[in-house]
This record gives structure tokens, sequence and C-alpha cells, in this order.
């Protein structure tokens, strides 16, 4: 019991030192600059009169933009606060700390400059009219925790917009989805079980499941192999309420009619039954999921509940209930199965490329190389992707990403793999050694040594 009520502690300690660190700092991120100014005599060059030279020179040919200024290595990232870490829709100033937080994010295991644009509309047509007028400033645009069915159709619209000449990635879509792929890849290596033969219980319908289905389909899971199951039950071809909206739920329609082969009814209980894995995206916990639903779980069951901030149910619960594998959204937890894993790395590698788009394989490749860092130096059943920590993964995966990019047709720029490394590693490094400069010389003030 003792152990658990420390587990317990250690759980709530990051919320406790968010209360106290955000108003210590005032936010997470700043501007720097990056051009020398040896006297003012340099604003002469770097503001008027200089500028114009290479104002008139992009006038003439737009796609010097990305050698005059920092539009391709800059990011967008874009919310209405709708859909907030499993706090829902909290609004567009309550979203800022998530915002500034993925900026840092990509900054720090990027090398990506991003910047928070939270949006005081919940139209998503006025989302999308948003990010066409803001794509010249930004390489890319990044949608982050805007609630479904919206995030779906934004997403596509954007994508399959002519006037859209950057690419348009929504991290609780592709990039969860990109990371929990390399989970479950790795946590079947150590099980012994192959993706073609595998049964998925997928708890929720969102964003992230949605697209974490249509990657494992494309890896190799069988449709028939699937039950899902949102708030209202398990998904079949006679889910009237969903039929109702089919325009409005593509993917959910999508996923009655595909998913399901034994033609199961019922609850999270019913569709977790026999299942190999159990990916969860759905109501944060403790207590959303059973531990007698990981019960009825297939031997050495691999789970993933994976809701923010409180999984749906503990770690140590689902593996007292015979679960094998169990990783969450957490990093004070094994076992963390979280999109800052991969999109630090995947838009490096877009960026580097100036792909215009991200494509579903270009999402597999990151996945693949994920896991395969991770099982390079070793996998165990509590310790099956790499960390953050392990900053060398964020270049290969920039690397599997932009080669993919090139051999789809979607860059603008062919490099080498070598070279691809080299200007990744440089970049991250970069970003990591001026953090630690800054903290050195106090520019970063040190957390208060009685917070520690």
């Amino acid at each position: 019991m003792l152990a658990k009520e420390e587990l317990l502690a250690k759980a709530k300690k990051p919320a406790e030192d968010a209360m106290r660190l955000h108003p210590f700092y005032r936010g997470k991120i700043q501007t720097a600059l990056k051009c020398a100014v040896r006297d003012v005599g340099d604003f002469a060059i770097w503001y008027t009169p200089g500028v114009a030279a290479p104002c008139r020179a992009i006038k003439e040919d737009p796609s010097l933009v990305f050698e005059h200024t920092n539009k391709g290595n800059t990011v967008a990232v874009v919310s209405d606060g709708t859909r907030v870490l499993g706090l829902g829709d909290i609004g567009p100033e309550a979203a800022m700390p998530v915002m500034e937080g993925k900026a840092l994010l990509f900054k720090y295991l990027g090398g990506v400059d991003a910047v928070p644009i939270c949006l005081n509309t919940k139209d998503p047509y006025q989302i999308t009219l948003v990010v066409r007028l803001i794509q010249p400033s930004f390489g890319g645009i990044n949608l982050e925790d805007i609630s479904q069915p919206k995030c779906f159709r934004v997403l596509d619209m954007l994508r399959t917009d002519p006037e859209v000449k950057i690419p348009v990635w929504h991290d609780d879509q592709q990039g969860t989805a990109t990371v929990m792929l390399a989970g479950v890849m790795n946590a079947l290596k150590i099980v012994g079980k192959k993706l073609e033969d595998i049964k998925v219980a997928l708890i929720g319908v969102g964003a992230a499941n949605v697209a974490t289905l249509r990657l494992l389909i494309a890896s190799g899971v069988q449709w028939g192999n699937v039950v899902a199951c949102d708030s209202k039950g398990i998904l079949h071809p006679e889910r009237k309420d969903i039929e109702a909206r089919k325009i409005e739920f593509v993917d959910k329609w999508r996923v009655c009619q595909k998913s399901n082969a034994e033609g199961r009814r019922g609850g999270p209980a019913e569709a977790m039954r026999g299942a190999d894995v159990c990916i969860a995206f759905s109501k944060p916990g403790p207590g959303t999921i059973l531990p007698e639903w990981v019960t009825g779980m297939n031997e050495d069951a691999v789970i993933f509940p994976a809701a923010n901030p409180i999984p749906e149910i503990w770690p140590w619960e689902a593996k007292e209930a015979g679960a094998r594998i169990v990783g969450t959204g957490r990093s004070d937890f094994p076992n963390q199965v979280n999109n800052s894993l991969g999109f630090p790395g995947i838009f490096r590698g877009v960026l580097d490329v100036r792909a215009r788009t991200i494509t579903d394989e270009m999402a597999i490749a990151a996945a693949e190389e994920l896991a395969r860092c991770a099982e390079e130096r070793g996998i165990t059943e509590d310790n099956i992707l790499p960390t953050m920590d392990e900053w060398e993964i964020f270049p290969r995966e920039a690397v599997a990403v932009a080669l993919k990019a090139q051999e789809q047709g979607v860059a603008r720029l062919s490099l080498s793999r070598d070279e691809l490394y080299s200007m990744a590693e440089a970049k991250i490094r970069q970003a990591r050694d001026m953090t630690q400069f800054m903290m050195e010389k106090g520019i970063i003030p040190p957390v208060p040594a009685e917070w520690v």
C-alpha cells in the first residue's frame, strides 16, 4: 500500500511544481536573435535601408524567402482550446500554457522555432482561414487541441487546399498515432506477437485513436480484428446515432462498417475481452478502465491507457490485473507513449527538405525509426520506447521522414542521408547548447532551491 501511495504522490507532483514555476518564469519561451549585432551600424543591414535588397529578391523569386528569413525553421502551433489535455473546452487563454510548452519541446528537442497562436473562435472555417492567411510567415502548421469532429474537417480542408503550400499536421491525430504505433511495434516484439495476428480494442474513438487505427491498418492490423468503443458503446453497422451524422463523423462511420468482424455489442468490457492490445484515448481516470476488464484480455496483454493528465487505469492496477506491458502518456511512469517523441523530429525532417505535406507513409517511417532506436539499445517490458533524454532519436527520425518525403516526391530539396543527419543534428544540438548556456549565465534564472 505504501508503494501505491508513493506512486500517487509522485503523480501529483508535476501539477504542484507547475503552479509554482509557471508564474516564476511567466511563460516558457521568448524571442532570441540568431544574427550578429556587432554594433548599431548592423541595424542598417538587418533593417532599413539594407533589408530592402532581400525584400526585392523575394518579390522576384518567392522561394528565396527560405534563404533570407527564418520561415523555413518556424512552425505555428494553432489551437482554439476546445480539447486540451483531457481538460476539454477551456478556451484560448487557458490553452496558452500548453501551446507554449509545445513550442518549448519543438525548440529543445527538434531545433524548430515555434509560435503559439490561440484563436478566439471555434468555427472550423475561420480556423482554416486563419491558417491560410498566416502561412507566408511559417514553414509548417501544427494544429493542436481542437475538438472532434471539427479537427478532422480542419485538417482535411487544409491538406487538400491548393492554396496551402506548407505542411499542415494535427499532432493529436498524426503525432500521437506515430508514437503509439512505435510502442505497439516494440511491445509485440517482447510478447512475441505480430501485427497481422493481434486483436485490438480501442477505447475512445476520437482524433488520436482514429489516426492510430489508420496507421495500424496500414502496418498490417486486420480491420476485422479491431473492436472500437466510444462513450455510447461498441461501434458496429447498426449504430444509428453515428449513421445519422455520418457526413460529420466520416471516420467513425467507416470504423462502424469495417471493424468488429465478430459483431460484438456492449461496452468497454466486451470490447477488451480477448484482446491482445488495448489502446485507450478516452476519459481521464482513474477508474475509466476497470481491472477486471484487463483480466479479460488475452495472455501477455498490452495496454496503453493514454488519457491525460490521469490515465484511464493506473499502471500498477493494470499490471496486477494481468497486463504484461503497460504504457501511458505520462513521463513519470514507465513506457511513456507521448507525441513529444515524434513531432520534433518529424518536423525537423519536414522542414529540412521543405516538404509540401506530411503523409501517413512519412509518419510510419518515423514510427519505425523510433522503434528501431529503442530496439538497438535494448527493450524490456518497462522500457519499450526511447525517452526524451535520448536526444539522438530526433535527428534519426528527421532523416527517416526527410528521405521518405523525397521518395514520395513531396520534398522541394534533395539531400543525402549524411547531409540530412548532419543538418538535423547540428540544429538540435545548437538549441540544447543555447538553453544550457543561458542557464549557466543566469539569463534563465535557476529554480529556487526550496522548490526542488
